[in-house]
């Protein structure tokens, strides 16, 4: 008897779970993407050339990745549509420098001396983005256009027409070899397509084999002509990046994939089962990021049927996937709340939702019109992308605005102690409009900065890490024979801070009960604060219930909207060489605890080296009464206005069934604050008694998933740190 599609998706979560489990028994916890990624299979070992990992440049990363991929294993399951799995990444070969702090130890300081750049990175922990990897979004369309034959043709007439140019012709020779390569690894699969082909009795499976072989041996070659083949290529696209260096920005997909299903539908090729069974397919292939929906120039609606198809596919398959949809005013109704009840009912923290009028506000940045603002989709964990075009470095740059914060206030309270006793100097005098001050005067040199490291990275990135397989799926990069970073349309950097809960809440600490109560003098705080509240617990308790960001009105609000207008004012008007420019948000990614590690005691009754504030969200525990609903709104205020995310994180329990009406009131939450303005939602909806449950014994829940940040993860995977920041953030009811 034939197997049938709900065997094979059962089967296939089944297959997933195992993998998870697998991969956590190897490297143990996992504090990052749910990827695709199997497990390394027994025996299996990569040596880099060299062995130490000392390979940069063109030539080193094309005959490195060359040898990866040749050694890299095959992956075939017979109850999939699609081939191809990753298991391992050439990045964690790179030989580290390890006089540098961990975020940029990927460069090759020896070589490339940037030691005149550092004192800020310390000063007031910065991430640089020196030496990484990613973070932008290639355009899929030029790759389902070429495909990989195209590919080789595009790189060879490339080598003719700059002949004369030896660094133009490292280029093309490099990408050459990463083109070759990834068709032998093609080819090694259809050999062992071949191969079960031969041992399957199922007839059903027989059929699907049979397809998988035929599409691969024209996706080898030729442009995808079918929905399965432009699915398989996306699919070996999405491998063999994450394998070179775990690029995980995916596309529009229900825009991208609608005339290849419209045309194999219309041809009779094509139903709507093995469509979504193809998609879920592709979302086992590896969780890069997906939009869904948005609205045309017009604002007319864009949802079509393979927007329900790729929902109702995740939902097949009942795992982690990263899907957003993009809400606007004149979203389909219908699929909006499809959209919602999935998250409501399957509580996988997926679909994320983005706010049209919140992105569009890219058009604030210089040289940006309203199609390219368009353009612009959420294919990061916190941030959005113009695919091909632009080169924005999202989630590598941030700015510990709690540390700017305390280097401000030691500045204050140290001169103000050195000062001369016996001559009054009210320049020196503690207050909170000279506080306010220096944390302005600190975080400029932090923006500054950072500014100068970002100019190095891209000066030399190509010398470096040259972006060998996004190349292939950006402009220019293969008619111009430049990597990305020498020859994006759209350098708009990001710039995410840090702690603004945190650093919110300290300023409006110090104003409720130094200076307006008057309950602790300057120099009590301070004391405290140095001595991490010891014996001192009265003080810490008092600071921590004041007012606080995200109440509603309060102090602790108007200083979250004060220090974003000044992040967002000092990041844009920072310098920058010509075509690049700066965009301010606020976003954290899983960082907060590394970022808390170095900060010490904060006014706001935070002890020292503890978490700092997740993104824009406020601290744990700031609300009781109607939390989802101030925390949405809170946030909304403090979007800083250039497209550049300020995501609004939430778990929440809303204690009210679906009959009840739930669906509609987390719908109604959701579109309340992109109404506002918000850019991004990444939202947990959760029973309360099996998350707490998880927390305490991961195993009793291995198939929960959580959205961490802007990534999903199954909640056994993350280590006992990471679970206790999603349980912090925890809120009880609508």
């Amino acid at each position: 008897m034939a197997i049938t599609d709900q065997e094979r998706y059962r089967a296939l979560k089944q297959t997933k779970l195992n993998h998870t489990r697998e991969k956590c028994a190897q490297q143990g916890y996992m504090d990052a993407d749910d990827y695709g990624s199997v497990p390394l299979p027994d025996g299996y070992k990569f040596v880099p050339i060299p062995p130490d990992g000392d390979f940069y440049g063109y030539a080193g990363w094309a005959e490195n990745f060359e040898a990866f991929i040749d050694n890299h294993p095959v992956y075939v399951d017979r109850l999939e549509l699609l081939c191809g799995r990753w298991c391992d990444k050439l990045t964690a070969y790179r030989k580290p420098d390890t006089d540098v702090p961990l975020e940029q130890r990927a460069f090759p300081g020896d070589r490339f001396p940037y030691d005149e750049l550092l004192a800020p990175v310390y000063l007031y922990g910065l991430d640089t983005a020196i030496g990484s990897d990613t973070h932008f979004c290639s355009d899929y369309r030029i790759g389902l256009r070429l495909g990989w034959g195209g590919f080789l043709k595009a790189i060879r007439q490339g080598r003719v027409r700059h002949a004369q140019d030896p660094e133009k012709r490292a280029f093309y020779d490099a990408e050459e070899k990463t083109v070759l390569a990834i068709q032998r690894w093609i080819a090694r699969h259809i050999a062992e397509i071949k191969r079960l082909l031969v041992a399957e009795q199922d007839p059903a499976l027989r059929i699907s084999l049979q397809k998988m072989l035929e599409c691969n041996r024209n996706v080898i070659e030729k442009p995808a002509s079918s929905f399965l083949e432009a699915c398989q290529y996306m699919a070996w696209f999405n491998s063999v990046s994450r394998m070179y260096d775990r690029d995980g920005a995916g596309c529009d997909l229900d825009q991208i994939l609608l005339p290849y299903y419209e045309k194999d539908i219309e041809r009779g090729v094509l139903t709507r089962d093995e469509a979504r069974f193809i998609l879920a397919n592709l979302l086992l292939v590896d969780t890069h990021y997906y939009q869904l929906s948005g609205c045309d120039l017009d604002g007319n609606d864009m949802t079509n049927e393979l927007s329900y198809l790729t929902l109702e596919a995740a939902h097949e398959l009942n795992i982690a996937a990263n899907l957003t949809v993009r809400y606007h005013r004149n979203i389909d109704p219908d699929f909006f709340r499809q959209a919602v009840a999935y998250n409501f009912n399957d509580r996988n923290g997926w679909p994320r939702f983005s706010g049209h009028e919140g992105m569009m506000k890219y058009l604030n940045n210089q040289g940006i019109d309203q199609a390219t603002a368009l353009e612009r989709i959420a294919v990061g964990c916190g941030w959005s992308a113009v695919p091909g075009r632009e080169l924005p470095l999202n989630d590598l740059v941030k700015i510990n605005c709690a540390r700017v914060f305390e280097v401000a206030l030691n500045e204050m309270m140290l001169s103000a102690a050195e000062a001369p006793k016996d001559v009054y100097y009210p320049a020196y005098e503690p207050s909170l409009e000279r506080l306010s001050h220096l944390f302005k005067k600190h975080l400029a040199r932090a923006v500054d900065g950072l500014a100068k490291c970002l100019e190095f990275h891209l000066s030399h990135m190509h010398q470096v890490m040259p972006e060998l397989v996004m190349n292939l799926q950006m402009r220019h990069c293969i008619e111009e024979g430049l990597n990305v970073s020498q020859c994006a349309e759209l350098y708009t950097l990001c710039v995410d801070g840090v702690g603004l809960g945190t650093v919110a809440d300290s300023f409006a600490a110090i104003e409720q009960r130094v200076v307006v109560e008057k309950k602790l003098s300057w120099e009590q705080l301070f004391h405290a604060l140095r001595t991490n509240f010891k014996d001192d617990e009265r003080t810490r308790l008092m600071l921590k219930n004041s007012e606080r960001y995200c109440q509603g009105g309060s102090l602790g609000d108007k200083w979250a909207e004060a220090v974003t207008q000044d992040f967002t004012a000092l990041v844009r008007a920072q310098p920058m060489s010509e075509g690049k420019q700066l965009v301010p948000g606020w976003f954290s990614w899983s960082k907060t605890i590394h970022f808390g590690q170095q900060v010490g005691a904060t006014p706001n009754g935070r002890g020292a080296y503890e978490p700092l504030t997740h993104g824009a969200n406020p601290t744990p525990g700031f609300r009781r009464d109607g939390a989802p609903t101030a925390l949405a709104n809170g946030i909304a205020m403090v979007q800083p206005g250039y497209g550049n995310a300020a995501p609004l994180q939430i778990e929440f329990d809303p204690k009210i069934s679906a009959e009840e009406g739930g669906i509609e009131r987390v719908a109604q939450l959701i579109k309340g604050h992109l109404d506002q303005g918000g850019t991004l939602i990444n939202i947990n909806v959760l029973d309360r008694d099996v998350l707490m449950q998880a927390h305490e014994n991961p195993d009793s829940h291995p198939d929960l998933v959580v959205r961490v940040t802007g990534f999903t993860a199954y909640f056994c995977t993350l280590s006992p740190e990471f679970r206790q920041l999603v349980v912090d953030r925890f809120l009880d009811g609508l």
